[in-house]
């Protein structure tokens, strides 16, 4: 099931029209001549503020421009800067994030750059740097309104340890008028909640045990900060009671997510005690003062309404329900009162989760007010729920066609908004995700299954996917189907893993599709053992035969029921993230490993850049390296207990060798700004990284060592992004040498193609463990002479890593079975 993720924006409206309502009048000084004049401005402050509570934002917009070019004429910059934050309540409303938080940092004269969606959070010195402009900002009403505005429109766009400095540099100010204050403590444990819960979706997806332990102890320990700040306005004395009303609301909220979520730990049984007694007090004192949400502007009151009803539905006291239904009922019938389609829908969603029975007319009401008004943003979630009602109805044909609108819309918010609006940027795993496989798992169910729509859908999936992890927008890469000339030996492979069912999906230029479903029970523990076998320190040691088993059973129910392999060729491999921390070439079928008869390559959502062959004239190489423990080994987001790589010297030396010309540089010489200096000015086909390197499923966590510090894969696109701009031919080949998964990590190739797609590599060829230093030396001398001799990249790739199984010294899996080739195979 979907959850309703979208509540955690539901009050998206409630702080812009609070800030509005509850900021204070900025007293504005001037001559009795310009009075007239004020006094019309002020009247236009007034007139945007009634036309945005009506959801009218863009007269709203109109009208306190207006007022901004009175202020302009009169010279008062405080009715200015007041009239220009207005204008950015505004923007929020119609969806302009970035438009609004420019308008902001334009009236503050802040750096632009803090509007920019970006990959990573802000670091601690980001944080320092942002906290001291703030402390020198003179601090007028105007100014607070809009800071506090600014660090609003920062946690909508995503940029939550942004929006959170901000917000409590300002709160220690003592020029703030107490329902400044009100406002400001509010925004704050807003912030404050969205942190926790980004926390906590996280936790639901991470599968690597050293994050999920650093989690475990942040996400008590900002729900807690969160919890504080809204305990604060509702019980002091003074705070009015449409701002408690809010914080009881959000309080609420945030008390039943994290109750749930305590469940899960057992080592926090005095928390989840405490947590449990706030919860049905709380209830009681907002029912008994039902009559504070009249007090808000109308849309707020029906935002309010509306979470308060789903939280009254997550009781388990089946007399709440009842009055979950009222409130929603009477929010529907505001929303029709002020003519706002987009509320009213949103209403009749709501009323569909509360009355079952009455869900299908609801519903499609709501979606026929949603498309009216292309309110997309809330049209995909209508769709899938539709979709999952036609199934259960046994409507299969509306359920497709639901399901696919759904993926549709999808697509077009991810087009238009994922890299501006942070309300457009639902969390992946648990909203976008389930959509896609639910309608893959319908179409796979149904009685005349289409695997063409299936294998296309999974590609949508992985690129979406990719798109996610690197905050990227739109990538430009090119479907496999699409490429002319393919090799008629070239077989594309999907690995499903819809749950229950493993599907595998087989394509090639000259045969007819071929499909097979496995039951997930049969080779999960297989996979599950693989993988962790893999990872282990102590994969040298282990057996062959142990590794032979558990691939042999996997090649048994994933590969040997293809109809139409041949005996050779290159294969494809578009997997999930339970089969991407295992090297496909070393599944075994009882006499060869796969990767003894097939060049074998993976991609995410089958697309690639133009897969071009890489020619002897065109082997320049960058070639960088660290061989000794330098700076970078010791930074605070570095894996534990990184050593020397004394070979890495030999690995560059052999590398140098098989190239037509190179430009190396080591240790103390490989640094972040050498390595921006030399990728931009010089044209190279070929960058060879032989350091430490760590992939996850956190981009954050997905790092290069140079000498200096560790290159975050979003870095790493800045360092060369000329290079990818300017060179018509871009990175032919990027390999990253003695990298390694993060432990527990099973999305290595979310990374892996990350770094590939941020470093503009048309191939990428990396390590999914760290290999001892001298096979990998003698493979990379191997490698390079194949592509000398002109063998492709995926042909060239292979013959090392057989010359490596072919020697007794070496011909233990994990010499040779950790290097893979993400992209094209040419």
């Amino acid at each position: 099931m979907i959850k309703k993720r979208w509540l955690k924006y539901l009050l998206l409206g409630v702080l812009t029209t609070a800030i509005v309502w509850n900021s204070p009048f900025v007293l504005l000084a001037g001559t009795v001549r310009d009075k007239p004049k004020q006094q019309q401005a002020q009247l236009l402050l007034k007139t945007g503020r009634e036309q945005l509570n009506q959801d009218r934002p863009a007269e709203a917009l109109k009208t306190w421009q207006e007022a901004t070019k009175l202020y302009r004429q009169l010279n008062n910059q405080e009715g200015i800067t007041e009239s220009l934050v207005y204008q950015n309540f505004a923007l929020q409303k119609l969806g302009l994030h970035f438009q609004a938080c420019k308008k902001l940092i334009g009236t503050l004269k802040l750096d632009e750059l803090l509007c920019e969606v970006t990959m990573l959070p802000a670091s601690q010195t980001e944080i320092e740097k942002i906290t001291k402009t703030v402390q020198q900002i003179l601090l007028t009403p105007a100014k607070l309104l809009a800071l506090q505005s600014l660090g609003e429109v920062l946690r909508l766009n995503y940029k939550l340890n942004e929006s959170e400095a901000i917000l409590q540099q300002i709160s220690f100010s003592t020029n703030i008028l107490p329902e400044q204050a009100n406002n400001i403590t509010l925004s704050l444990g807003n912030t404050q909640k969205d942190i926790y819960e980004r926390a906590k979706y996280q936790y639901t997806w991470i599968d690597e045990p050293l994050i999920l332990d650093e989690l475990v102890n942040f996400i008590p320990q900002k729900a807690q900060s969160a919890l504080a700040q809204y305990q604060f306005l509702i019980t002091h004395p003074h705070t009015p009671i449409n701002i408690k009303l809010q914080a009881q609301i959000n309080l609420l909220d945030l008390l039943l997510s994290f109750e749930e979520w305590l469940k899960e730990q057992p080592n926090l049984p005095d928390i989840k005690t405490n947590i449990s007694q706030q919860i049905q007090p709380l209830i009681n004192e907002i029912l008994k003062e039902s009559t504070a949400f009249s007090s808000l502007p109308l849309e707020q009151s029906i935002q309010a309404r509306l979470k308060f009803a789903l939280n009254l539905r997550k009781l388990p006291d089946p007399q709440m329900h009842p009055q979950a239904t009222n409130y929603a009922q009477n929010a529907r019938q505001i929303a029709k009162s002020i003519n706002s389609q987009k509320l009213e829908a949103i209403s009749l969603e709501v009323l569909g989760e509360l009355e079952p029975e009455k869900s299908l007319d609801y519903l499609e009401t709501a979606l026929s007010l949603a498309q009216s008004i292309h309110a997309e943003d809330i049209t995909y979630s209508l769709q899938e729920q539709l979709g999952k009602l036609y199934q259960k109805q046994g409507k299969i044909e509306a359920a497709r066609q639901a399901y696919g609108a759904a993926v549709n819309t999808i697509t077009n918010i991810r087009a238009n908004l994922l890299s501006s609006n942070s309300d457009s940027q639902f969390f992946f795993y648990e909203k976008v995700e389930p959509v896609y496989r639910n309608y893959m798992q319908l179409i796979a169910h149904s009685t005349a299954p289409d695997y063409d729509l299936i294998s296309q859908i999974h590609e949508q999936l992985h690129i979406a996917e990719l798109e996610d992890y690197l905050k990227c927008g739109k990538l430009n890469l090119l479907p496999i189907d699409e490429i002319q000339n393919l090799d008629e030996s070239l077989i594309i492979i999907h690995v499903i893993d819809l749950g229950d069912s493993i599907e595998v999906i087989s394509k090639s230029p000259k045969q007819p599709l071929h499909h097979h479903s496995v039951d997930s029970k049969l080779i999960r523990e297989h996979i599950n053992n693989l993988v962790n076998t893999l990872q282990d320190n102590n994969l040298a040691y282990t057996s062959e035969d142990i590794i032979l088993s558990y691939s042999q059973a996997i090649y048994k129910y994933l590969i040997a029921p293809i109809k139409y392999l041949p005996t050779s060729g290159t294969i494809v491999f578009t997997t999930d993230a339970s089969f991407q921390s295992l090297p496909m070439g070393l599944l075994h079928d009882g006499k060869n490993y796969l990767l003894e008869r097939y060049g074998i390559t993976g991609t995410l959502g089958s697309r690639v850049q133009q897969p071009k062959l890489l020619k002897q004239n065109q082997l320049r190489a960058f070639i960088a390296g660290v061989s000794k423990v330098g700076p970078s080994f010791f930074a605070p987001n570095a894996p534990k207990g990184l050593k020397a790589l004394p070979e890495v010297e030999v690995e560059i030396a052999n590398v140098k060798q098989g190239m037509s010309s190179s430009k190396v540089l080591l240790n103390e010489e490989f640094t972040s700004l050498l390595l921006d200096k030399e990728l931009s000015s010089n044209d190279f086909s070929i960058v060879h990284l032989t350091t430490h390197a760590q992939f996850s499923s956190i981009a954050e966590r997905t790092m290069i060592f140079a000498w200096d510090k560790p290159i975050i894969v979003s870095e790493f696109n800045d360092l060369i992004k000329e290079k990818t701009q300017f060179s018509p031919s871009g990175i032919e080949l990027l390999v990253l040498s003695a990298c390694q998964t993060a432990k527990g990590n099973k999305r290595s190739a979310l990374g892996m193609a990350g770094v590939a797609v941020q470093a503009g590599a048309r191939s990428t060829i990396a390590t999914l463990w760290q290999v001892d230093a001298d096979s990998s030396a003698l493979l990379m001398k191997e490698f390079y002479q194949k592509l000398k001799d002109g063998l492709t990249k995926v042909e060239a790739l292979r013959q090392a890593q057989l010359k490596l199984l072919s020697n007794p010294k070496y011909q233990h899996p994990s010499h040779w079975a950790a290097f893979v080739l993400i992209g094209s195979w040419l």
